[in-house]
């Protein structure tokens, strides 16, 4: 099944994809913490009549997650793009949630940075808990994947050793459009990822090309903390991203990024000025 976190006529709700249209869950304002996996498998409708999907806002797919956590040098190509050594450990750094918006929402590029770049990524999210899980049990905590685009300002990520001021501005991370289960996705190891800037084609790889598969991420980040339904995992980008090309390339006002993993969805957003 698929799930969207919608906004219509003022109302924010939760609802499950039907086709071109939207069955919205009873008593559900949006995708989090209290709809966990065993809610999205036998959910409950409001009685009341499907929305058309194309009439509906949608927001991040899950609006106001508990954590995001975030994993960089994920991809072998984007290793040696960074001309980095291969990590043995996750590289890991959080966001806010206020660093997210809707899959089609606009990119704000602020006028404190000139090197705004793009990132595609599988997200993760989480609909058990999770801690101290392993690497075989730890699909299971999974409610299922969505498309996020890890805008960050290269100019403020290396500002210091440490991303945060880089990866977390307000408004910047494009995240759905919809949660996609585990039953319809399959195997999150064996999935293309691609992005496009403006019809030309910036990322192409797939997620068996990662270094730390999901499982592995999974059950790692639950040794330290405890993953809480509804929590977000960016599980890093492949190569190809603006800063490491030559001549670099970065988001302009006008430019459109389309980000894409078949059978879990697309994203397309417009990067406007602020």
């Amino acid at each position: 099944m698929r799930f969207a976190s919608c906004r219509f006529g003022g109302e924010s709700f939760a609802a499950a994809v039907d086709g071109d249209r939207l069955r919205p869950l009873a008593g559900v304002s949006e995708l989090g913490r209290d709809t966990d996996a065993s809610l999205l498998a036998n959910p409950a409708f409001e009685d009341r009549e499907p929305l058309p999907l194309g009439e509906v806002e949608l927001r991040p797919v899950v609006p106001r997650p508990g954590k995001i956590i975030c994993l960089g040098l994920n991809y072998n190509a984007h290793v040696e793009e960074t001309k980095r050594d291969l990590p043995t450990y996750p590289v890991l750094f959080t966001k806010f949630s206020e660093s997210l918006i809707g899959p089609y929402a606009p990119i704000v590029k602020p006028p404190e940075s000139s090197q705004v770049d793009y990132e595609a990524e599988l997200a993760v999210i989480i609909g058990r808990p999770a801690r101290r899980v392993a690497p075989k049990y730890a699909l299971g905590s999974v409610a299922g994947y969505a498309v996020a685009n890890d805008v960050t300002m290269r100019d403020y990520q290396y500002k210091t050793h440490q991303w945060l001021q880089g990866k977390s501005w307000s408004g910047s991370t494009p995240l759905g459009p919809f949660l996609v289960t585990p039953d319809e996705v399959g195997d999150p190891g064996n999935l293309d990822i691609t992005l496009d800037l403006n019809g030309k084609r910036m990322q192409a790889s797939s997620t068996e090309l990662l270094i730390f598969d999901v499982p592995t991420i999974v059950s790692t980040l639950s040794e330290f903390v405890t993953l809480e339904p509804g929590d977000v995992i960016l599980t890093g980008t492949p190569g190809g991203v603006g800063y490491r090309r030559d001549p670099q390339v970065f988001l302009q006002p006008g430019d459109r990024v389309r980000t894409e993993i078949p059978g879990v969805g697309t994203i397309e957003n417009e990067v406007v000025a602020e």
